[in-house]
């Protein structure tokens, strides 16, 4: 039999006191942070100083213009997010329900497998269950993995890298990403027999911002040839503006393998016959262990899954 003496119901925790803490955590201020809740300023200062009593901990400090959390209020903060996405999915999963849908799965993916394995994923989904509610993000690795933390998706196609805490987590790898370069179809570079990166090193590019890390690997690349980086650089990670940018120009962008052979195959731009040996770290299946997966969750896992050995000859365990 399970023994329910939770602290939290001990301490007859409120939902409006994790309310309390989000809005604090946003607005910096109590009396902003009332209003937002719609209740009093000395209501909205007990409900946080009851917490506080609990805990026995200052989860804020109370600062002239102000109030900032201090290393425990950030804690509870960060988990009353938590709890408060985990109710809104439970309410949307009941709505769902109600109106006769098969519940929502929200994913995240970075845009490689966007494009390569998640279409045919969710198109299997949609005809088995029609009814479910399929909601994509497309983002960077570290943008999703904050967000699967507070509970906004349920399961990721994305990387790990090694500052991330891997606390909780569950990855099971998919592929390696090899990159390419790209210009436009008609470019005076794809005529170049034996093409090579010190005929590129001159060109126009359009790469990643600074800092991340398929830039520091691109500018690495030429260094190991024993050639300086390119100088002339346009610095985004925008696909539309790399993509209308090539078009108008003869510059050379660099971009995932697998989403530069989409757009060469509607003929928006071409790949250069050129070795690019800076390629991304694998990416793979991201879930929480520290949370069950909804069973519309469970119906997309299955699907990537079933996707993932089409798209990269990846077998994986549907449980």
């Amino acid at each position: 039999m399970t023994n329910y003496t939770h602290w939290f119901i001990r301490a007859r925790l409120k939902t409006r006191q994790l309310l309390l803490l989000v809005a604090l955590a946003e607005e910096g201020n109590i009396h902003r942070a009332a209003q937002v809740l719609n209740m009093t300023q000395p209501a909205a200062s007990k409900l946080l100083k009851d917490l506080e009593d609990v805990l026995e901990v200052l989860l804020f400090d109370r600062l002239p213009r102000g109030m900032r959390p201090t290393w425990y209020g950030e804690i509870m903060i960060r988990h009353a997010r938590v709890a408060l996405a985990s109710l809104n999915q439970a309410h949307d999963e009941l709505s769902a329900l109600k109106a006769g849908r098969a519940g929502q799965v929200n994913i995240g993916v970075i845009t490689a497998p966007g494009l390569v394995l998640l279409p045919p994923a969710v198109a299997e989904v949609k005809r088995e269950q029609p009814n479910l509610r399929v909601s994509v993000e497309i983002e960077t690795s570290p943008v999703l993995l904050e967000r699967l933390e507070q509970g906004k998706l349920d399961l990721l196609v994305a990387r790990l890298f090694a500052e991330h805490d891997k606390t909780n987590l569950r990855y099971e790898a998919l592929t390696e990403e090899p990159v390419c370069a790209l210009v436009r179809p008609g470019h005076p570079l794809l005529g170049v027999s034996d093409l090579s990166l010190r005929d590129l090193v001159s060109a126009g590019w359009i790469v990643p911002p600074a800092g991340s890390v398929l830039r520091h690997r691109f500018e690495l690349m030429f260094q190991e040839e024993g050639l300086a980086p390119p100088i002339n650089v346009i610095e985004t990670a925008a696909l539309l503006f790399i993509t209308r940018m090539l078009q108008q120009s003869d510059m050379v962008a660099v971009l995932a393998t697998d989403v530069a052979r989409y757009y060469a195959s509607h003929g928006i731009v071409a790949m250069l016959p050129v070795e690019m040996p800076c390629h991304m770290d694998a990416f793979g299946i991201i879930t929480r262990t520290d949370r069950l997966l909804s069973p519309a969750a469970k119906v997309m896992m299955k699907a990537l899954k079933a996707a993932s050995f089409s798209a990269y000859g990846r077998r994986l365990d549907p449980d």
